[in-house]
């Protein structure tokens, strides 16, 4: 009886230990995408950062003009004009900018909305110069949105293979901001993975 019993536990062992190498050996076939891949990834990394870098000048701004965070008929006509100036007629490409740019929209509403608790506890005083909406943040969105949209169509067929998807996750994490316990990031990245 106890031969059995050993018998049928190593059995479930071996067939563990085929599994793991079977397993370890699947993750070895693995490929991380090639150099060109990574440089596409990298740079539409970078420019979600550099727009989520905006987000402190916009808190900065309507912490003084006491203007709201939240303002979704600005966001509807931005997403609108975007959508429009898509060059594709495929309603699921411009689907997915819009759902893109809406995270990337929410992403920035989080940092601002930190700032702006964190300035209301430390009873902040209005900033002295703080920049300009029309002149320094809507020029530097304007110079970004393109480049995000040409960097999206770029890596978007990419992440159809998982290996892309594992590396935008790694890269992300020296790339783009983690304010917030890293929920700006998860936010902004969180199309890109779906």
């Amino acid at each position: 009886m106890n031969s059995l019993r050993y018998a049928a536990r190593l059995s479930v062992l071996l067939q563990a230990f085929v599994l793991m190498l079977l397993l370890a050996g699947c993750e070895s076939m693995s490929t991380t995408p090639d150099d060109a891949a990574r440089q596409k990834i990298d740079g539409l990394l970078t420019l979600i950062d550099q727009r989520l870098d905006v987000a402190v000048k916009v808190a900065q701004t309507k912490w003084n003009s006491g203007a709201p965070i939240n303002d979704p008929a600005r966001e509807r006509q931005i997403l609108d004009d975007l959508t429009a100036s898509l060059k594709t007629a495929d309603t699921q490409e411009k689907s997915f900018m819009r759902r893109f740019f809406q995270a990337q929209f929410d992403a920035g509403k989080i940092i601002q909305a930190a700032l702006h608790a964190q300035w209301r506890q430390e009873a902040h005083a209005r900033f002295a110069n703080p920049p300009d909406l029309a002149r320094d943040i809507r020029p530097e969105l304007d110079r970004l949105t393109p480049l995000l949209i040409d960097a999206l169509g770029q890596v978007r067929p990419l992440l159809q293979q998982p290996d892309a998807k594992t590396y935008l996750r790694q890269r992300a994490d020296v790339l783009v901001r983690g304010d917030s316990n890293g929920v700006v990031r998860a936010e902004a990245l969180r199309v890109l993975l779906e």
